[in-house]
């Protein structure tokens, strides 16, 4: 909140639409200035309609004060459809680096042939949540048991499922630039909530650690050690091509500090795909840099995408990403002259059968102070208010301008 100023106050107020906002023509709203007429009133918190005192007279000052509403002037004060891009830290609690890393043995055996997914604190911990999921695809159905049946393969459903969501129509296969077509991937897949619109192009850094031994059937027993790289977007030195899944980038070796590595001829290592938050990185790239020796044997349960989990979590530096979505909002501007909204009909602000002014000093030159900003519609009913960070002096040597954000 920027700081309140003397005489004049810009002051932005985040408002969060009630159901019946939908419902009204919003350029029939009006603006109401709630305030507390005293300072006990305004700790006690109580909030009262403005200026509901039929008159007040002073030697220099003569208002009407019935007053309760202020109408919109729609040209001047509404100013409709702004959009802007917002960003924020991709993991819980909107932090933008993830460094611990969980899985979870409430999965079901059935459900971590096919993915894993990765929390950032114990599962049994209050406010562990799921960040992202592992799988490992083969188009083929090489590294996962049949378990004897004829059922399709785990890593060959996870190959078609991504194939189906991320590819034209008319490919088989996912290509790796300078690679080509690879029939073994491992996808990394964030959890939907946490992409909001998108994942922010530019603002992801996968870290990938090399792996020096892993067991056959390698869910728990694989050491990772040796070579680190990271991995992001291309977005800073080439532009997205387009396709029916939106916008696709490549993913290279680089950081977020320097930029891609060797720019002029990168390393790749898979797609980014940032309007459905998934990184496909090809598997056969990994076997040659990162030593994954990912297992394509047919009929065999390699666990493959533990391999992955191991070498993220291995890593020395964290899993950086940030989501990204555009607003829509209208910015209401609150006028409130010198001489509006002066008084307040809160029990606290008179005394006596008369109505005398409890505040002497308040004689001549009352004040009142601004709580809450109310919109109603013009059959006056309350759509939307917002709460000031702290109460605003008014008086007849001040005036007011509050910014009032309604976002969409």
């Amino acid at each position: 909140m920027r700081k309140l100023e003397m005489n004049t106050m810009k002051q932005l107020l985040e408002l969060k639409q009630l159901p019946k906002l939908g419902q009204t023509n919003m350029g029939s709203i009006g603006r109401f200035a709630t305030t507390a007429g005293l300072q006990e009133a305004i700790a006690a918190g109580t909030i009262i309609d403005t200026n509901a005192a039929t008159s007040a007279t002073s030697t220099t000052n003569t208002v009407a004060s019935n007053q309760t509403y202020s109408t919109f002037n729609l040209a001047e004060d509404v100013v409709d459809n702004v959009k802007e891009t917002v960003t924020a830290g991709l993991w819980s609690d909107n932090l933008g680096s993830l460094t611990t890393f969980f899985t979870s043995s409430d999965q079901t055996t059935s459900q971590r042939r096919y993915y894993t997914d990765v929390y950032q604190d114990a599962p049994a911990n209050d406010g562990a949540a799921v960040q992202f999921s592992i799988a490992y695809g083969n188009a083929n159905g090489s590294g996962s048991s049949n378990l004897g049946t004829n059922q399709t393969p785990a890593s060959q459903a996870i190959y078609s499922q991504y194939r189906n969501l991320l590819l034209e129509p008319t490919s088989t296969r996912f290509t790796t630039t300078d690679s080509g077509s690879t029939d073994s991937i491992y996808v990394v897949n964030i959890k939907r909530n946490r992409v909001k619109e998108r994942l922010d192009e530019g603002n992801f850094e996968l870290p990938l650690l090399q792996i020096s031994s892993r067991a056959t059937n390698a869910t728990g027993s694989v050491t990772v050690s040796g070579t680190q790289v990271t991995l992001i977007d291309d977005s800073t030195v080439a532009d997205a091509t387009v396709g029916s899944s939106g916008r696709v980038y490549n993913i290279v070796s680089g950081s977020l500090s320097s930029g891609v590595y060797t720019p002029a001829t990168p390393v790749y290592y898979g797609k980014f795909y940032p309007d459905h938050g998934v990184m496909v990185l090809d598997g056969n790239r990994l076997d040659q840099v990162l030593a994954f020796d990912t297992n394509v044997t047919s009929d065999s349960e390699g666990n493959n995408h533990f391999a992955m989990y191991h070498s993220i979590s291995g890593s020395s530096s964290g899993f950086q990403a940030r989501n990204s979505q555009k607003i829509t909002s209208t910015h209401y501007f609150v006028r409130v002259k010198n001489g509006q909204y002066n008084f307040s009909n809160n029990p606290t602000y008179t005394t006596g059968s008369d109505g005398v002014i409890a505040q002497s000093t308040f004689i001549g030159d009352p004040k009142t102070y601004i709580t809450t900003i109310g919109l109603y519609n013009n059959r006056q009913e309350l759509l939307a208010v917002a709460k000031l960070s702290q109460p605003l002096l008014k008086s007849f040597s001040r005036e007011a301008l509050i910014r009032v954000k309604l976002d969409y």
